[in-house]
């Protein structure tokens, strides 16, 4: 949970529920329970606290019935949330592109480094399919909560890993 200083200068928790429009949550909703195995809606509720999103359980409980999301068993048979119709893709060049026009905000060449700027969360998701592709371009990635940095041999290819994931985010 994030936290902030009150007046007395302790930390508090800071609610970020009237902070996040609604198609912003649920994008995050969508984004923990791709990564998080999440089972029940309290499990949900505690996984946005942890992430500064305090929310009710009659929002938790709109938000999966708006998301469509499934109940299935994951790898080691325990029921989870899942996002409708999603399967594995055997393709990593479609996982980057779904994952870029779902959480990809904007892509900027900083020298031989890219820029990638997401929606909270979805960094370290965007910096493994980028390693997954073994693109020609890329030497790696480093990834943070929104932000993940794809390093490039050079500035040139920096600029054109930059505006193919641009692209790919329209």
């Amino acid at each position: 949970m994030l936290a902030g200083l009150n007046v007395n200068g302790n930390a508090e928790p800071v609610q970020m529920e009237d902070q996040l429009s609604k198609a912003d949550r649920q994008k995050l909703v969508a984004s923990l329970v791709e990564r998080l195995r999440i089972g029940t809606q309290q499990e949900l509720i505690t996984a946005l606290a942890g992430v500064g999103c305090v929310v009710t359980q009659a929002t938790v409980s709109r938000d999966i019935r708006e998301l469509g999301l499934e109940k299935a068993r994951d790898a080691v048979g325990a029921l989870r949330y899942v996002l409708p119709n999603r399967e594995r893709r055997a393709d990593p060049r479609e996982t980057l592109n779904a994952l870029l026009g779902q959480f990809g905000r904007r892509a900027v060449a900083a020298q031989n480094v890219v820029v990638l700027q997401s929606e909270i969360g979805s960094a370290p998701a965007l910096a493994r399919a980028l390693d997954r592709c073994a693109h020609p371009l890329l030497l790696g990635t480093l990834a943070g909560d929104d932000t993940c940095l794809a390093i490039a041999a050079d500035a040139q290819g920096a600029v054109e890993l930059a505006a193919e994931l641009n692209a790919a985010m329209r």
